[in-house]
């Protein structure tokens, strides 16, 4: 397009209202919601979320049976204990004895796999018989039961008792800090967010990019430039996309908040939704200024094939982003969290897990909300000078020494 036709269609355009971007944003929201793909993709992962947590927790609530072959009439006793233990624990294991009559019987049902584990007695105790690798609950609480026993033999034969061998030994853990959430369940949702960030910056950024460089292609830009100033086109598609993407989130979010309640883990639920509201407002807030960034990577092409060029830096922020939501952790993750962009999921995992003050995000985002203004304003200006050009691919340099 020649600068003077480029001129005379912004001249065209300024007579638009002001709030014209609102058409274009419910055009971007109307495309996504008649896309099949995008509608069946979302309704696909809303289950497979909801799935997977359920099918999570009946696993994890699965009592697990250990099948033991005792030899001697004294080691039903043992595997009697050591259920008592194991329950004792709130461990979701049985221990089932399997009486044979001698102990090469009971190595042969080990090596065929009829039972997990073998206990008889030996000359110095007992012996404990595996396959291949070693059972660890097995020997964990079948040992214990065998020191409890034989303490208490010992002790009765010392005419004394178990207790008072035992007392002043006890050991009472207190913790400062209780959490309020399992550290585990924490470090899961701190993934959880990582991956919902990746994927939500990276299908809609590519969605918006792809979007503007057809345009350019067409040439429709050119009509529409002619209607509607270009900084309302940009705006509008940043918020239209901003407003499917929370959508989207939102629904991702709370089909993972069912599955948490789903797998019986209710009592975990306030302080993970809590993390998970902050995360969708720290990802909504950044991801005005990725949308703006990713629609300057389509205004920098010309052709399709241009974007893997102009989206590569990125494409590789938004990696870095992920990977330091996974991987961030201590000292390093707190510094993470200030950070705009990285903030999003740094946060949140932070306000999971329960290390982060009440205060914390408020000044993160504070800090985002900053970040995303200039990074918009930027965008804006780049956008502009680039999206009329179709001479060939631009650098950004380039886009900033175009004239308004």
């Amino acid at each position: 397009m020649s600068p003077a036709a480029s001129e005379s269609a912004e001249r065209t355009a300024e007579s638009a209202p002001a709030g014209v971007w609102r058409i274009v944003a419910q055009r971007e929201i109307a495309v996504k919601l008649r896309d099949r793909g995008f509608l069946i993709s979302t309704i696909v992962t809303i289950v497979a979320i909801v799935a997977s947590l359920t099918i999570s927790g009946i696993i994890s609530g699965r009592t697990m049976n250990v099948a033991v072959a005792i030899v001697g009439s004294d080691t039903a006793q043992i595997v009697t204990t050591a259920n008592s233990l194991a329950h004792s624990a709130d461990k979701k294991i049985d221990f089932t004895t399997h009486e044979v009559t001698d102990a090469a019987t009971l190595d042969q049902q080990v090596r065929d796999g009829t039972v997990d584990v073998g206990l008889l007695p030996a000359d110095s105790g007992w012996q404990l018989i595996g396959k291949a690798a070693k059972n660890d609950d097995a020997s964990t609480y079948l040992s214990a039961a065998v020191q409890q026993i034989t303490l208490q033999h010992n002790a009765a034969a010392a005419g004394t008792s178990l207790e008072q061998l035992g007392h002043g030994s006890a050991v009472n853990y207190v913790l400062l800090d209780k959490a309020t959430v399992d550290p585990g369940l924490a470090k899961l949702a701190a993934i959880v967010f990582a991956l919902l960030f990746y994927l939500a910056s990276v299908l809609f950024g590519i969605a918006i990019a792809q979007s503007v460089v057809e345009e350019k292609q067409n040439r429709i830009v050119e009509i529409l430039a002619s209607a509607i100033p270009l900084r309302q086109l940009l705006i509008g598609k940043v918020v239209g996309n901003t407003t499917m993407a929370f959508g989207q989130l939102a629904l991702f979010v709370g089909a993972g908040l069912i599955g948490l309640v789903a797998t019986g883990k209710g009592d975990q639920l306030a302080p993970i939704a809590g993390a998970a509201g902050w995360f969708i407002v720290f990802f909504v807030v950044s991801f005005l200024a990725l949308a703006s960034l990713w629609a300057v990577a389509g205004a920098l092409a010309t052709r399709s094939e241009d974007l893997q060029s102009t989206s590569t830096p990125l494409s590789m922020v938004i990696m870095i982003v992920l990977f330091a939501g996974i991987f961030l952790s201590g000292p390093a993750r707190v510094i993470a969290s200030y950070i705009p962009l990285v903030s999003v999921v740094a946060m949140p995992s932070r306000l999971a897990d329960g290390t982060a003050s009440w205060w914390e995000p408020i000044i993160a985002l504070l800090l985002t909300a900053a970040a995303t203004y200039g990074t918009v304003s930027i965008a804006e200006k780049l956008y502009r000078r680039s999206l009329m050009q179709t001479q060939g691919r631009l650098t950004i340099r380039q886009a900033l020494r175009v004239e308004d």
